[in-house]
């Protein structure tokens, strides 16, 4: 739970975050003024997943990234300026990150993130994940956990795109609007007018780590009634984490005919060890996972934003806990996996 310490907004904040606190109030507002956020990855889904946090007002961001600048990365990333190719992502995002609100603490780490310890995870309050492997991720996850941190991690390969998210034991609370009769006068003859009344109702949620997410058991009826849905966007994400866990990267659109037939080789593995049925994952959906098309980006992005807002505001209802878009379908929609 991310509690204001005693966070005070001054005039400037006030005035800043004035939509907001109207929005969701002044003491959602100061626990997001207190919040402190990593983002790892600054690809163009991490720029705008950076974008949309520090936007929101948190106390500070910290962009993650070891890796350079590519020329590809320009296609979706707007933080880094074009002639930085080359240098290190986070550092070259710093400068028109920290334009977005100066009054958001925005700072770089370019370690990997196998070089950082345990305990580096475990100051932050959310921790945004990006372009790792399934193994760091359930790592970090674990991590956050311990300390009843939030996680979520994401990833948008071409036009498609997930995010998972693990607020632990979350409370929060949710704007009820009810119906409720009243009596306009005294002789009682409009008795049965109406009004609304809006109250605040306190709600609990329990996650699942990532770990239980993605070895769902998929020979239990309720988990087999979902495939009459026709949707296949859970196992294209498994199969795109297992290509990035393999050969260490993601599909390269220079190396397109061969790393589709490394992913359609991946997608008859899976379908023949979770029997799922054949043509479920068609051909279609993984030959449009190369790059990161901007658009796909702003989605996923703005999702994972939206929820990270959410769970350090302790206000209204949070995913539970994937969210998918699917480009073939044009589609985003939210499952629960792992309980």
């Amino acid at each position: 739970m991310v509690e204001n310490n005693g966070v005070e907004l001054s005039e400037a904040e006030a005035e800043q975050y004035d939509r907001q606190i109207r929005l969701w109030g002044l003491e959602s507002q100061k626990r997001i003024r207190s919040s402190k956020v990593l983002i790892i990855g600054l690809s163009g889904l991490g720029a705008e997943i950076a974008k949309n946090i520090i936007l929101s007002g948190v106390k500070s961001v910290c962009l993650l990234d070891n890796e350079k600048l590519k020329e590809t990365d320009l296609h979706s990333q707007f933080l880094a300026p074009s002639d930085k190719i080359g240098e290190n992502r986070a550092e070259t995002s710093l400068q028109r990150a920290r334009a977005l609100n100066p009054m958001v603490e925005v700072t770089a780490e370019t370690k990997a993130v196998e070089a950082l310890p345990d305990s580096y995870f475990g100051t932050f309050d959310v921790v945004c994940a990006t372009g790792l492997k399934q193994e760091q991720l359930e790592r970090i996850n674990n991590i956050c956990r311990d300390k009843t941190n939030k996680f979520l991690c994401g990833d948008v390969w071409g036009m498609f795109g997930y995010m998972f998210a693990d607020l632990f034991d979350h409370e929060y609370s949710e704007e009820i609007v009810q119906h409720k009769a009243v009596k306009r006068g005294p002789d009682d003859s409009e008795k049965n007018a109406r009004e609304t009344v809006t109250i605040n109702v306190k709600r609990r949620a329990i996650y699942v780590p990532l770990q239980n997410a993605l070895s769902a058991d998929w020979t239990k009826p309720e988990l087999r009634s979902r495939l009459r849905r026709g949707d296949p966007s859970y196992f294209v994400m498994k199969i795109l984490l297992r290509f990035r866990d393999e050969y260490n990267r993601n599909p390269d659109p220079a190396k397109r005919k061969s790393d589709t037939e490394i992913l359609l080789r991946m997608r008859n593995e899976l379908v023949k060890e979770l029997n799922l049925p054949v043509g479920f994952v068609s051909d279609a959906i993984l030959t449009d996972v190369f790059g990161i098309v901007a658009g796909a980006a702003a989605v996923v992005g703005g999702v994972i934003g939206q929820e990270v807002v959410k769970a350090v505001s302790q206000r209204e209802p949070p995913h539970n806990n994937m969210f998918f878009f699917n480009p073939v379908k044009c589609v985003g929609f939210v499952e629960l996996y792992g309980q």
